[in-house]
C-alpha cells in the first residue's frame, strides 16, 4: 500500500504534476513491491536523468499520502481482491502458499485480505514509510549511454544526503516446518468452466548450492520446449489441460517447486494422476543425457541475449546484489551450468520432491 502511494503526491508535487512532468519528456517511473523489498524503475533520455532522479528522490523521501488518493487506491485494491476471489488460478496459488508455508510469513498473500486492506489507516502508511524506507540496503542500477562517473554524480546529488536513523533492519525469517504428509485441498468457486491446480513442495533458496541442478531439472520437467515433460504428458499427449508446466520459485527464503495446470473440471483427477506419475518418474530416473545437454545449451545460449537490453542488464546486476551471488557470477555462469551432471539432478530432485509429501490445491466448481 505504501509503495503504491509514493507517487500519488509529495511535499512539492501532486499526483497529476508528477506524471505530467514525466510525459512531457517521454520518461517513465514506477514503484513496485514484493515479499522482501520495494523496487522502482524508470526510463529516460540521458539528458533527462536529473529529472528522473529528482522525482525518484521526492517520491522516496517526502510522500504525503493524500487522503483522497489513498481512498481511491484502497478501492482499486479491494476491487482486485474481489476479482481474485473469483479467479480459479489466483485462488489455487493463494491456498497453495497458505498450506505450503503454514505458520510462516510466506503463507500470507502480499496483496492482503479484504479486512486487512480496509483496516489500514493513513497513520499506518506514514509510520511504515518512516520505519522501512531509507538508503540502507538500497541498490541503484543505471544502464545506458552515460559515463559511470556521471551516473554516480547524479545519484549523489539527489540521494547522497539521505539519512533515516529510524530505518529498521529487515526481520530474520523464521524456520519453515517441513511437510509431514500430503495436504489436499479444494476451493469451490461456483459457475466456473475451468479448474486450476497447483501441486508442489518446498524448493531451494537462490543461494543454495543445488539451485542450478534444480533449475536445470525443472527445465526438463516442465519448461523446455512445449512445457517440458509435464506439458507433453498432460497437455500434448492426453489433451487434458489448457496449460501445464512446472516452475521453480527460488529467492531469499525457502523456495517452491511446483506444477500448475488449468483443466476441464471433469479431467481434474486424470490430470492429477498423470502429474503424480510424472513426478515419481522424475524422482526415480532423473533426466536423460540429451535432455540435460539441451537444457544446458539453452541456458548458456540465452544468457548473451538477456544482456543485450538495458532492462536485461539491470536485472542481471540487481540479481547479483539481491541474492549475494558475487560480482563474478556471470563469468562463472557457463561453468556452473556445464558442470551439473545427471546424478546431480536426480539427487536434487530426491532431496526436495517427495511424491508422498506434497501440497495439492485445486480451485473450481
Amino acid at each position: 500500500f505504501v509503495t503504491a502511494m509514493l507517487m500519488r503526491g509529495t511535499q512539492t508535487r501532486t499526483f497529476d504534476s508528477i506524471y505530467n512532468e514525466l510525459e512531457t519528456v517521454g520518461a517513465s517511473l514506477g514503484f513496485d513491491s514484493g515479499v522482501h523489498n520495494a523496487s522502482f524503475g524508470g526510463r529516460a533520455l540521458v539528458e533527462d536523468l536529473p529529472l528522473l532522479m529528482k522525482l525518484l528522490s521526492e517520491s522516496l523521501r517526502t510522500p504525503t499520502f493524500p487522503k483522497d488518493e489513498m481512498e481511491r487506491l484502497r478501492t482499486q485494491i479491494l476491487t482486485g481482491l474481489a476479482l481474485r476471489a473469483q479467479d480459479t488460478s489466483d485462488m489455487a496459488d493463494l491456498l497453495y502458499e497458505q498450506f505450503l508455508y503454514a505458520d510462516h510469513p510466506y503463507g500470507k498473500p502480499s496483496d492482503g485480505y479484504v479486512e486487512t486492506i480496509q483496516a489500514i489507516s493513513r497513520k499506518d502508511l506514514e509510520t511504515f514509510h518512516r520505519l522501512h524506507f531509507g538508503p540502507r540496503g538500497m541498490v541503484i542500477t543505471i544502464v545506458g549511454a552515460i559515463q559511470p562517473k556521471k551516473a554516480v554524480e547524479a545519484v549523489a546529488k539527489f540521494l547522497g544526503d539521505w539519512t533515516v536513523p529510524s530505518q529498521k533492519e529487515a526481520p530474520v525469517l523464521p524456520p519453515l516446518k517441513p511437510l509431514k504428509k500430503t495436504v489436499h485441498k479444494h476451493h469451490q468457486i461456483l459457475g466456473k468452466s475451468q479448474s486450476d491446480l497447483v501441486v508442489g513442495t518446498i524448493g531451494p533458496t537462490r543461494k543454495s548450492p543445488d539451485f542450478m541442478a534444480a533449475s536445470l531439472g525443472n527445465s526438463v520437467l516442465g519448461q523446455f520446449g512445449m512445457m517440458g515433460r509435464i506439458g507433453n504428458v498432460v497437455r500434448e499427449k492426453s489433451g487434458l489441460a489448457y496449460y501445464a508446466y512446472s516452475s521453480l520459485h527460488s529467492g531469499i527464503g525457502p523456495g517452491s517447486w511446483e506444477v500448475a495446470a488449468g483443466v476441464n473440471p471433469k479431467n481434474l483427477k486424470k490430470a492429477l494422476d498423470l502429474i503424480d506419475a510424472e513426478l515419481r518418474r522424475f524422482v526415480k530416473n532423473g533426466v536423460t543425457k540429451d535432455e540435460l545437454a539441451d537444457s544446458q545449451a539453452n541456458y548458456v545460449g540465452r544468457l548473451p541475449l538477456s544482456l543485450e537490453s538495458n532492462g536485461g542488464m539491470i536485472s542481471a546486476i540487481l540479481n547479483i546484489h539481491r541474492y549475494e551471488l558475487g560480482m563474478d557470477y556471470y563469468q562463472r555462469y557457463e561453468n556452473m551450468v556445464r558442470s551439473v551432471t545427471r546424478d546431480d539432478v536426480v539427487e536434487t530432485a530426491r532431496k526436495y520432491i517427495d511424491p508422498d509429501r506434497l501440497v495439492i490445491v485445486t480451485a473450481g466448481p
